[in-house]
This record gives structure tokens, C-alpha cells and sequence, in this order.
């Protein structure tokens, strides 16, 4: 089959949609299908074979966050003749209500879609105003799949009606061996009681990924254990961070900032407690996904998608949340309690098999046999954009 999937947010910064589908494409190719991907990206970007730049992405208030967004005259130019070459037999756009290459694939295409909604919000002013306008691309859509319930009641209540669930996924093996960050001592070689490591993966700039939370958690667990740190990665500022620590506390906080994959694995095997403090927003949590997939212990915040992605709490600690005050409880509870730590990283390890690729793909390209019906090459560049 020869699938083309469409990314809306830029490739140059990592986030979970991106990995989604980078991971979703890869996964396809090795059940032998033909896949390209369009997305936004610098046009002097490494990128891997399978993807191709709609040119360069521009920051938009989106979600809760700021996303990087390619919306214009030369994005629309580069996805018609995308689409016009590709001759696919299905086309999966992802998010396709973010104004976005998803929008503009939508009303450029006529042939069999598929749209993956990833979002999870309560309310949106501007999707409300705009859900006119949207409908003309959405009404294209033939298949619609939701990465989980909270991002499927968005989609209902929001433009209408509904979707097949089909969870993100995750390549369970990439995460599930590796040697810690140099510097760093692997699971079980921590101390207790004084000693230890959070951990925090995001982006540090963004405050519903909730590290305030985990700074202010620290500070109150740092003064009592004076061998404990902690670990950060992810895009931001590592000056601002560290400015929010007490100065007799910064020597114990390290901030990597944004790394490579690589890295973020090891990252997840060298943490004693990896601690995911986000505010909302979240509709799945492929953090939590990875990081079940390392067997790292898990103290996250009962966010609905975080609660349903750890079965309740039994493949990860839930404390609730923005409570500061409660994580650093929680935390210091796991820290004093090996037996417990490797308890939830064999939950984590056993739960997270349902998220793996290897059975979410075939679920994917059930939808895609579906609603071509076994056709072949029918999508096709229309008058839209």
C-alpha cells in the first residue's frame, strides 16, 4: 500500500505527535508498505528518507502551548504537488483541525483519508469560531481514529462525530535496554534514604508540562537528602530553570536540555523515579509510554490520559495534581522503598506491551483497508487550495 501521512507540526523540535508519527511510518515500512511523510521543517534539515519539508514553520498559539505551524501560499504549493506524485491509495493526516498542512492536505485531496486527532481540551474559543470553515476539510475525512477517550470526547463535542480508538504507540525494544548517561548509575545501584534521582523529560518552557511543580517538589525533598538529584531534559532555558532553584540546591540539578534519542533513553535508565508533574493538556502521554518501556519507575499527576495510560496506578505512582507538596511525598516515598520502585517497573513493562507498535500498526492499517476498500491509487490532488 502506498500511504501518505501528514505531520502539522515542525519536525525540527520533537514533541509526541512527531514521534508518533516518525515511529508510525517506520513501523509501516517494515510491514513493507511504501510511506512518505510531508511536514513543516527547515529546507536545510537532516531528515530521514521517508520525509519530505513543506517548508519552514512558524510559532502559533495552539493547545495551551505555542506549535510550530506551516500555513501559507508555499505550504499549500508543496503539499498539492506532494499529493499529486504520490499517488496514494490512502492519505493519514494528523490533526487536522490545527491550521496546519493536515487543513490544507484535506482541501486539496479527494480520495480515501484517515484523520488521527491527537488534542485534548476542555474548551477553544477559536475552534468554535472556526468549526464552519474546518468543516469543509473535515467532511473529506473518511476514517477517524482518537489516540485515546479524552482526545476522542474532544473531537465529538468540538466538530462532531466520532472516531475509532487506536492508543499512540511506542517501539517497546528501543526503549528497553541501554546504558546510563555517563555520570549516572543505573537502576538499583542508587542509594536510599539520602540519596537517589528524579527525573523530568519536556519542555521546560512550557508550563502545563508542569516542572515548576517538580522544582518546587525538590526543593522541599533536597534539604532533607543531601545526595539526592535531579535530572531534566528537554527544550528550554536552562538558565531560567536553574534560577528557580535555591542556590545551595543547584549543584544537584542537572539540565541537559534538549537531546538526542540516544540520550533520552539513557536518560530514562538513569533515573530512580522518573516524575511526569503535567498540569492538562494531555491526551495520551507518550512520555509515560517510553518511560514504561525503560522499566523506569513512575510518579506522575492524575491527569485522566496519565491515570488510564497507567492503569490506575498500577504501572506508575499517581499524586494529584499541581500538588507540590504531594509529589514531594509521594517521591520521597519511592525513593525509601527499592522493592516498591521495581514493583511498577515490572507493572510498567508488562502494561506498556499494549502500546507497541508492533500491534498498533495492523490497527492503523485496518482503518486504511477499510475506507479504501482495496483500492489502489485514488487519492488525488483536487481543486481545493
Amino acid at each position: 500500500m502506498r500511504i501518505g501521512i501528514v505531520c502539522p507540526y515542525t519536525w525540527n523540535v520533537p514533541g509526541g505527535v512527531q514521534q508518533h508519527i516518525g515511529d508510525l511510518a517506520e513501523a509501516l515500512i517494515g510491514l513493507g508498505h511504501d510511506v512518505s511523510v510531508i511536514t513543516p521543517a527547515d529546507d536545510d534539515a537532516e531528515l530521514p528518507p521517508y520525509v519530505v519539508s513543506a517548508g519552514r514553520a512558524v510559532p502559533v498559539p495552539y493547545n495551551g502551548s505555542v506549535a510550530r505551524l506551516a500555513f501559507g501560499f508555499l505550504s499549500a504549493g508543496r503539499v498539492r504537488r506532494w499529493i499529486r506524485e504520490g499517488g496514494f491509495d490512502v492519505l493519514h493526516v494528523h490533526e487536522p483541525a490545527a491550521p496546519s498542512l493536515g487543513l490544507l492536505a484535506c482541501w486539496a485531496a479527494d480520495g480515501p483519508i484517515v484523520g488521527t486527532f491527537h488534542a485534548s481540551y476542555e474548551k477553544s474559543r477559536a475552534l468554535s469560531v472556526t468549526a464552519p470553515i474546518l468543516q469543509s476539510a473535515l467532511e473529506k475525512i473518511t476514517g477517524r481514529i482518537a489516540v485515546s477517550e479524552a482526545a476522542r470526547t474532544t473531537l465529538v463535542e468540538h466538530l462532531g462525530g466520532d472516531a475509532v480508538l487506536i492508543p499512540n504507540g511506542v517501539a517497546t525494544e528501543r526503549y528497553a535496554m541501554a546504558e546510563p548517561l555517563p555520570g549516572w548509575r543505573g537502576r538499583g545501584e542508587s542509594a536510599c534514604g539520602d540519596g537517589g534521582t528524579l527525573g523530568f523529560l519536556g519542555r521546560m518552557d512550557e508550563p502545563r508540562k508542569g516542572l515548576q511543580v517538580l522544582l518546587r517538589a525538590f526543593e522541599i525533598l533536597g534539604r532533607g537528602r543531601p545526595a539526592l538529584r535531579l535530572l531534566i531534559a528537554g527544550p528550554g532555558d536552562a538558565d531560567d530553570v536553574l534560577a528557580r532553584v535555591p542556590p545551595e540546591l543547584r549543584d544537584r540539578v542537572v539540565v541537559l536540555g534538549l537531546v538526542s534519542e540516544e540520550d533520552k533513553i539513557r536518560a530514562y535508565h538513569s533515573v530512580d523515579v522518573f516524575v511526569a508533574p503535567n498540569l492538562g493538556g494531555e491526551s495520551f502521554g507518550i512520555v509515560l509510554a517510553e518511560a514504561m518501556s525503560a522499566g523506569a519507575p513512575i510518579l506522575a499527576s492524575d491527569i485522566e490520559a496519565f491515570d488510564r495510560v497507567l492503569f490506575g496506578g498500577r504501572a506508575g505512582a499517581l499524586f494529584p495534581t499541581g500538588d507540590h507538596e504531594a509529589l514531594a511525598r509521594a517521591a520521597g516515598e519511592l525513593l525509601d522503598d527499592p522493592a516498591r520502585r521495581k514493583q511498577l517497573s515490572v507493572e510498567a513493562r508488562a502494561a506498556v506491551r499494549a502500546y507497541d507498535w508492533a500491534s498498533v500498526a495492523r490497527d492503523v492499517l485496518r482503518v486504511y483497508e477499510t475506507v479504501t476498500g482495496g483500492g489502489a491509487g485514488v487519492v488525488e490532488s483536487g481543486a481545493g487550495v
